[in-house]
């Protein structure tokens, strides 16, 4: 699609804001930590080994999920349903990630949190890492090579947002640049070689002005830049800042490195946290405090790259008490910190236990809006204003909740009831798919309020067990219908399978 026609179409379809009162339209800051586990959260995790005072001052000011998770356990699923309120596994990506020259992953006419708050009087801007396909040009002589000199044709701006400062990818996957509003900010014209260790990265094609190990402070410049700008202007803004860290490559700044005494990861999250003040820091000196909502949370669960055996050596656990790790189906994979801080509508140090997913982040800024969505947007994306608001209705803890591996693998969460449907992790922890004993139960039935982490002797799933069977009832029908909200059936983007 045009460019030019996206914001016209998104229009269209939306009804605008009804209130000009200044509590109704919120600036907000959505902050997205890339494989940072529930557990590397002080404020979430008593036994944590790092202070993470930024992060944990937003939640003795706002409120905290803490049975929160990603719609996948990997990072472009995660961040499509984020953006889109909609599962990963309706669209074409079944299983896996982006990779580096991926063609864009959203849908050309699927309406965005971007594209709904742009409509509604907001300047929306994406800063940081995209990791969501984009459309590269090429090469008129040599079809097979990207040319960088041209602009992209499908990226953030094609997507709601007015402005945009983002990497392809995550900070270990080529092409290493920066592309401002569609355009490459400096020519490439040299190859880095690929690094191991904490420091992974892979080879690749660099530009003059990227930094690997500068690009998370460089982000946040930006970031702090846009707030200081747009906090002046009188306009609500959307600042839809994903970070690039703690993901490989572990390269905390001098600053943090050896301070947190539990290896680079931990310095790492400590150069995180850092981020985050910096953050909120901006929106204090601009005066926007009281008016500007704050989410922190993070693409899915940390990444075995970390090093958990250094880590458990000195007693820190990024996934908390919960089994598996990133791109795992257990809740070690996909649960997450999400931590809200609105001081004009939300009760400072507010917990919520209530069972939520990372979707419903675009019909709560509707809900904040007074806007209905559309039936072909957010189809599973229900809102979280009511328990921000102190007033958790029943249903909020009742939830039909999908959760899917890197693998394709999908679990059912409602209530206490979680259901894998796969005999092992789905992902990367143990049994891996293939290798798990051929005496194991084909699913596993967890009361997560007796078992949060997943043992094999905790599993209720027998063949023909009720509660099992109904609830890939409910699995069946939320694939088939294309949305789990009320609203008329939706088609998914390909067939879907339940079984793997």
């Amino acid at each position: 699609m045009n460019r030019s026609l996206r914001p016209l179409l998104l229009t269209a379809l939306l009804p605008s804001a009804v209130s000009a009162h200044p509590d109704d339209s919120p600036n907000i800051i959505y902050i997205l930590a890339d494989d940072m586990g529930y557990g590397d959260v002080s404020a979430l995790n008593p036994e944590c080994k790092v202070r993470t005072r930024h992060i944990d001052s937003l939640a003795a000011q706002g409120i905290s999920f803490t049975d929160a998770h990603t719609s996948s356990s990997v990072s472009t699923p995660s961040r499509y349903s984020i953006l889109t309120g909609r599962y990963n596994w309706r669209s074409s990506l079944q299983s896996g990630v982006s990779w580096s020259y991926s063609p864009a992953l959203i849908e050309p006419d699927r309406l965005t949190v971007a594209g709904l708050l742009r409509s509604n009087g907001y300047h929306t801007a994406c800063i940081g890492k995209w990791h969501l396909g984009l459309g590269w040009s090429y090469k008129t002589d040599a079809p097979e090579q990207v040319d960088f000199s041209l602009p992209l044709t499908a990226g953030p701006n094609d997507n709601g947002f007015e402005y945009s400062y983002i990497m392809p990818a995550s900070l270990d996957i080529p092409p290493y640049v920066y592309i401002e509003n569609g355009r490459v900010t400096a020519p490439v014209t040299d190859t880095i070689d690929g690094r191991n260790g904490y420091a992974f990265w892979r080879r690749g094609p660099i530009a003059e002005d990227f930094d690997i190990a500068k690009t998370l402070d460089h982000f946040t410049d930006k970031a702090v830049d846009y707030i200081r700008t747009h906090a002046a202007d009188g306009q609500p803004f959307f600042l839809y800042f994903p970070l690039t860290a703690p993901h490989t490559p572990i390269v905390p700044s001098d600053d943090f490195a050896g301070k947190s005494g539990i290896g680079p990861y931990g310095d790492f999250l400590l150069h995180v946290d850092d981020v985050v003040g910096r953050v909120t820091a901006a929106v204090r000196e601009a005066g926007i405090e009281r008016n500007t909502l704050i989410v922190f949370t993070s693409d899915n669960g940390c990444s075995p790259s970390a090093n958990y055996k250094n880590l458990k050596t000195h007693g820190h656990n990024p996934s908390y008490i919960y089994r598996g790790t990133k791109a795992d189906i257990y809740d070690g994979g996909h649960r997450v910190p999400y931590i809200f801080r609105y001081p004009a509508l939300i009760e400072p140090g507010s917990r919520s236990d209530a069972p939520v997913c990372l979707t419903g982040f675009m019909a709560t800024c509707a809900d904040l809006l007074g806007i209905r969505l559309p039936d072909n947007a957010g189809e599973d994306s229900y809102s979280h204003l009511a328990i921000l608001r102190g007033k958790e209705r029943r249903a909020d803890r009742n939830r039909l909740l999908v959760h899917h591996s890197i693998d394709g693998y999908f679990a059912i969460r409602q209530g206490p009831w979680k259901l894998n449907v796969c005999p092992g992790s789905g992902g990367w922890s143990a049994p891996v798919p293939g290798d798990e004993s051929p005496n194991a139960p084909r699913m596993q039935l967890f009361d997560m309020a007796l078992a949060p982490d997943e043992p094999a002797e905790a599993n209720r799933y027998v063949p023909g067990e009720r509660r099992a069977a109904r609830m890939l009832r409910k699995l069946g029908r939320a694939i088939a219908e294309g949305r789990t909200t009320p609203g008329a059936p939706q088609a998914n983007d390909v067939p879907v399978a339940l079984y793997k």
